[in-house]
């Protein structure tokens, strides 16, 4: 099976023991929760940013 997908055997038995107790509807939900934690850390960056940037115009002015 690995080899028709072209993923080693290694990469399999990795799956197998994160994702082999899981439902498919828990690995989709926790594929969603990812998901979700990605859009939220790059949310954080921007803001972070946005902060940054605030900092140095308000430091500028003075």
């Amino acid at each position: 099976m690995a080899k028709k997908h072209g993923i080693s055997d290694v990469t399999i038995y990795a799956w197998r023991k994160l994702f082999g107790q899981l439902e498919p509807v828990d690995v989709k939900r926790l594929r969603q929760l990812e998901q979700e934690h990605a859009e939220l850390k790059k949310l954080l960056t921007e803001r972070d940013l946005e902060i940054a940037v605030m900092k140095d115009v308000a430091a500028k002015k003075r």
